[in-house]
Order: structure tokens, then sequence, then C-alpha cells
């Protein structure tokens, strides 16, 4: 029996109007360095139209090319607004590439709720951070809103 490919759900994160957020550009990058490792197969970068085009998905495909992965191993998902949208709509995108065997990369303190969702959903998931942003401040943050957060979606994977 063949081993079901492993992708990379590559969770997103703000564009600005000036382009790619710093984290944005963070989680594609690692992606990126997956994918050129070996380690996965294809990559799903995840996220919708934010507050500037292009939506996150799309940019991360963007950079994900200029990083030298080739078109055919990316698949964005390109209309959620939140993780757990980002993984629920890339369910379908899964399917067709045969990878029930995931690697969520997004940021360290994200990553225990995004694997939540993702085995709730059924998917083989493990993560994977890419290394923090020089700024240790918004870092802080993130880690501190992901503790009501992680309630939170308890609550709400109550629904699916």
């Amino acid at each position: 029996m063949t081993e079901p490919a492993t992708a990379a759900l590559i969770l997103g994160a703000a564009v600005w109007e000036g382009g790619p957020s710093p984290t944005l550009r963070r989680r594609a990058m690692h992606g990126a360095a997956l994918w050129h490792a070996g380690e996965v197969a294809h990559l799903v970068p995840c996220g919708g139209l934010g507050r500037h085009p292009p939506s996150e998905g799309e940019a991360m495909r963007d950079l994900l090319i200029e990083a030298g992965v080739p078109g055919h191993a990316i698949h964005p998902e390109t209309a959620s607004r939140d993780t757990l949208d980002n993984i629920r709509l890339a369910l379908p995108i899964l399917a067709r590439i045969g990878a029930r065997r995931v690697v969520v990369v997004s940021d360290a303190a994200h990553l225990p709720r995004a694997l939540l969702v993702a085995r709730h959903f059924g998917l083989d998931a493990r993560g994977h951070a890419p290394p923090h942003g020089a700024r240790l401040v918004p870092q802080l943050r993130l880690a501190l809103r992901e503790i009501p957060a992680y309630g939170a979606y308890l609550w709400r994977l109550r629904r699916y």
C-alpha cells in the first residue's frame, strides 16, 4: 500500500497595503523550505481576502513560486477568514491531491489550536513553526490571544 501524500497547510496571516506581512512571508518561506527539503509533496497556502488584495492564499502562492516551488505543487485555498475555515475549506483540496497527512505551518503559539481543528476534521496532523520574528511584542500578543481562542474553538467545533 502506498503512503498518502503529505501536504503542508500554510495558515494565513495579513496582507498589508504594501504586500505580505512579515508573518505571512515567514510562514510561506517555511513552507517552501519544507517542500525543498522533501518533507512535503504539496503546499496548500490558506487564506481569503482581507483588507488589502490579493487573498492570503494567492499572496503566499506568489511567494512560494518566487522561492522556487513549482506551480503544480501549490494548491491555494483563497476563501477562508479564520483558522477553522483555513482547514475546513482546505479539506476538498487535500482530498483532490490525496493527502490525509498534513504538516500545519503557523506560529508556535497558534499551532495547538490549529492542530485541534485539523485533528477534529480527521487529518493526521503535526505542526511546524517557522523561527520567531524579530519582534517580541507581537509574538507575546499572539500567545496571549491563543488562550481564550483555544477555548472558543473547542466550543465552535461542536457544530462540525
